[in-house]
């Protein structure tokens, strides 16, 4: 594979419809997705932007941002969107780490990101307005040639360290993935993507875009998730891609039926565990069963459950093709079946590593090449796979990733905190609360609300933590290390009561 904006070239060659307002609106077809890609490559051009340049992007959702990453596929510089929730001390690290050599970021930010980088820096309102006139741009460009393990995109992923890692994600690698989900969800040119995704992550900006972008299939383009609004446009969609809080949330209104679902072909789930009870009782509601899928932000996806054969509760799938998903003991020896293992990986999706990291790279990866995840998995007689824990200690919360020691490195560094610990409870909306057990030096009047808004200033506010609970002594056990799971155990019964 050369540049992978070729193949979603091919696809925009179907013309029709790219992107649609939710009033039915066109917003820009495909007939002009090449000119409108140019003129946007062309501008990065002239602001010095080179093949494997870093594009550094945090703006509020748009149709235009969008054609802004299909121009840095185009023009082979590498793009870097950044969740629109992180804070300056934060930018500071990616900044540092990435060393971009444009910036797009909000109108608001624009004074931020100069303080914090010397890099050119543009801005893009919520409504897609560049502070610059891209029309007298030429509609001509030559999309640049690459091999195969060019960088593409870096998605930041949070580190076990505390220290987000970017995962470099080749044109292969989007290629590939893109085009087996197509066969496997037996992706339509008449389908329509009712997308209400974020695009800073792979779930919203590479599965519920590349899909319909390679097959020339329209996207109904939403700014952000509203349950009443994706239940009035389902009857003119055909495609609708969530996470599990989105569905539990559209199971809350009571419009949602299978007269609504009527015209709908496929609904995926992704990014957290899908609960077996949302997962029955959107079938009954809906008369729909919900394909769940399992990917990463270095692997893209690489399980689902089938589009044609059986969709079991509680799994994400069978491996998808040319995807090798092995789960293996300590010892590095695979186990038997319904027995609980390390998921490792490999395969043409998998990432070509983490920028500047060359250690923490080689050390997720084993001997013989497989990325170890760090999730715990079994896997059944039938080959469906199911995620049953986490290794690394991530906490998800609404689809996104989060690791307790970057939350813990703030509480430690709070004065009266002498230490903390921090865990993933229960939520009904979210699926995880960020959940901080502290023991305080007694000095200071701390409180659980002083802690809250100390780390809602710190990080992004999907971060921030909804539980905070004092105890005289963290549990630890002969080893020295923190036992979590009593901690979650006892703060879980504590929070029942809630639900």
């Amino acid at each position: 594979m050369s540049n992978v904006y070729d193949l979603f070239a091919q696809g925009a060659s179907h013309g029709g419809t790219f992107i649609q307002n939710a009033d039915g609106e066109v917003r820009y077809t495909y007939e002009e997705f090449d000119a409108l890609t140019a003129q946007y490559a062309n501008f990065l051009s002239e602001q010095g932007v080179r093949a494997g340049d870093r594009v550094m992007v945090q703006v509020e959702k748009s149709a235009e941002c969008l054609l802004v990453y299909f121009a840095c596929l185009r023009s082979r510089c590498i793009y870097l969107p950044l969740n629109t929730a992180y804070k300056k001390d934060e930018l500071a690290y990616f900044i540092e780490n990435a060393e971009p050599s444009l910036i797009l970021c909000d109108p608001k930010d624009s004074d931020q990101f100069r303080q914090l980088s010397n890099a050119p820096v543009f801005t893009m309102n919520s409504s897609g307005v560049l502070n610059y006139d891209v029309a007298h741009q030429g509609t001509e460009y030559s999309t640049r040639n690459c091999d195969d393990n060019d960088v593409a995109v870096i998605i930041y992923t949070s580190g076990t360290t505390g220290r987000p890692k970017g995962a470099m994600i080749t044109h292969s690698n989007i290629g590939t993935n893109a085009q087996t989900l197509s066969n496997c969800w037996g992706w339509q040119t008449q389908d329509i993507m009712l997308h209400a995704l974020p695009i800073y992550h792979v779930h919203g900006l590479f599965v519920a875009t590349h899909l319909p972008v390679m097959n020339g299939s329209a996207i109904t383009y939403l700014d952000r998730f509203d349950p009443q609004q994706i239940i009035s446009l389902l009857p003119s969609s055909t495609v609708y891609m969530g996470v599990p809080t989105n569905y539990t949330r559209l199971l809350t209104q009571p419009e949602l039926s299978k007269q609504s679902c009527a015209n709908m072909r496929l609904f995926t789930s992704g990014s957290a565990p899908l609960l077996t009870h949302t997962f029955e009782d959107f079938k009954i509601r809906t008369g729909h069963t919900i394909v769940e899928r399992y990917g990463m932000s270095e692997t893209g996806m690489n399980t689902s459950n089938p589009l044609d054969g059986e969709r079991k509760a509680g799994t994400v799938g069978i491996p998808l093709a040319g995807v090798d998903c092995r789960i293996v003991d300590s010892q590095g020896h695979s186990v038997e079946p319904d027995t609980t293992g390390s998921l490792q990986l490999k395969g043409p999706n998998v990432f070509k590593g983490y920028w500047r990291m060359p250690e923490k790279t080689a050390e997720d990866f084993s001997d013989d090449h497989y990325f170890q995840t760090g999730d715990l998995a079994q896997k059944d007689d039938d080959g469906y796979i199911s995620i049953v824990g986490r290794s690394k200690d991530l906490i998800i919360s609404g689809g996104l990733n989060i690791y307790p020691k970057e939350i813990e490195n703030l509480l430690d560094n709070m004065d009266g905190v002498v230490e903390s610990a921090v865990i993933g409870l229960p939520d009904p909306d979210f699926g995880e609360a960020v959940s901080a057990v502290i023991v305080s030096d007694g000095s200071t009047d701390l409180n659980a609300s002083k802690v809250a808004a100390y780390i809602k200033e710190k990080v992004a506010s999907f971060k921030a933590t909804k539980h905070v609970f004092f105890v005289d002594e963290i549990p630890r056990n002969a080893m020295g290390k923190v036992q979590k799971n009593i901690l979650r155990d006892t703060f879980t019964a504590r929070i029942e009561d809630s639900f």
